[in-house]
């Protein structure tokens, strides 16, 4: 019986690109699966199909051979007789799968490096310092407990003056596959454990793991700007790879404490300056302190009103990984005083009444009409 042309079975023209025939391909194949289609004897021989076309096809040689002879390139005696091609033996199913099922057709599992070598885990590290070190950086050093290579046996695992050898299970790929019907899984060699070697003769200090756990002690550089979760990576700081593996990294995670005077938002610093209501009605300068540890003087205008804001430019902190700086901002804190002598009461009763009429507080005058408002449209 005569087989189907690969170009019909795939839904394709003659000039199809590489693309094209892989995105049919994947479409047909999800669709003609058996496991969509359970107990379907049509599906299975459909899939089967659809396999074969795509295996001549995705491959140039085959196609060539494929488009000038046809079938015949690849039945016995034909192109494919004597050193010629194959079709249908094993086509790639990680090409419609592995978007789907990630590495079950890769081997998943812990990556490996070389000699079965696996990377360290990443370490984390919360870091608490002040404003004062933020504004200006810093560089502290802080001790983590990790695992360590181990300086016995150059972090091998193995005894001293031996070395690991080759598995002979999987020749030292750490993975066997196994045959599933027309499927070929790769699965973890079960007796390396997927690390592609043997140690016969363990190392006594680290038992075989290529590593020991030590207290590191480890400088790290504050740059000046940062803010509370603030991310510092720190490459190859992280704990050691087994098996001689290469060093995961280690995060360092900013926290702020609290200042006694300055509050923070971003940039930009604030500053509650607490004045007499007589400095803030006459006026008066004032020292105040900086971030930086300094101090300048801030002039406060007569008739300064309760919470108004002064801007300092270029007093804030810094922003990180630049030159510029973010701005101060002192908020008026207006304090009446708690006890009065006799005299102080009979100076503010007369200022009081030398008040009276004038125009010397507007927000109240304001509130005072808009309330005079309210009681004649209520009446």
């Amino acid at each position: 019986m005569s087989k189907i042309d690969y170009y019909q079975i795939l839904c394709i023209n003659k000039t199809a690109s590489d693309t094209e025939i892989k995105k049919s391909y994947r479409k047909l194949a999800m669709k003609h699966h058996p496991d969509k289609n359970p107990g379907d004897k049509k599906a299975e021989a459909k899939f089967k199909e659809i396999n074969e076309a795509y295996d001549v096809l995705k491959d140039p040689q085959k196609r060539a051979a494929y488009d000038q002879y046809g079938h015949a390139a690849f039945e016995q005696g034909g192109m494919g007789g004597a050193g010629g091609f194959s079709a249908g033996q094993g086509a790639d199913f990680s090409d419609v799968f592995g978007d789907f099922f990630g590495d079950m057709f890769h081997g998943g599992g812990q990556q490996t490096g070389a000699g079965g070598r696996e990377r360290g885990n990443d370490l984390r590290y919360n870091l608490t310092i002040n404003l004062a070190d933020a504004y200006t950086g810093k560089t502290v050093k802080v001790n983590i407990p990790a695992a360590v290579g181990c300086d016995t046996c150059g972090g091998s695992g193995a005894k001293a003056g031996t070395k690991p050898e080759t598995c002979g299970g999987c020749g030292g790929a750490g993975q066997v596959r196994m045959s599933q019907g027309f499927f070929s899984v790769a699965r973890t060699c079960p007796t390396c454990g997927g690390r592609g070697n043997i140690i016969r003769q363990v190392c006594q200090k680290c038992g075989g793991s290529g590593r020991v756990n030590k207290e590191k002690n480890i400088s790290v550089k504050i740059p000046k700007g940062v803010d509370n979760g603030t991310r510092i990576r720190l490459a190859g700081e992280g704990e050691a790879g087994r098996y001689g593996g290469p060093n995961g990294d280690l995060y360092i995670f900013v926290q702020m404490k609290k200042h006694n005077i300055f509050e923070r938002e971003g940039t930009d610093i604030y500053l509650k300056l607490p004045i007499n209501f007589i400095d803030a009605a006459l006026g008066t300068t004032m020292e105040i302190p900086t971030i930086d540890g300094g101090k300048t003087r801030l002039k406060i205008p007569e008739s300064t009103q309760p919470r108004q804001r002064f801007r300092l430019r270029g007093k804030g902190m810094p922003r990180l990984n630049t030159s510029q700086y973010g701005d101060m901002y002192v908020i008026v804190d207006v304090e009446i005083p708690s006890k009065m002598s006799k005299k102080q009461k009979e100076l503010l009763r007369e200022f009081r009444n030398s008040s009276k009429g004038g125009n010397h507080h507007p927000e109240e005058k304001g509130f005072l009409d808009k309330v005079a408002k309210f009681w004649s449209s209520a009446s």
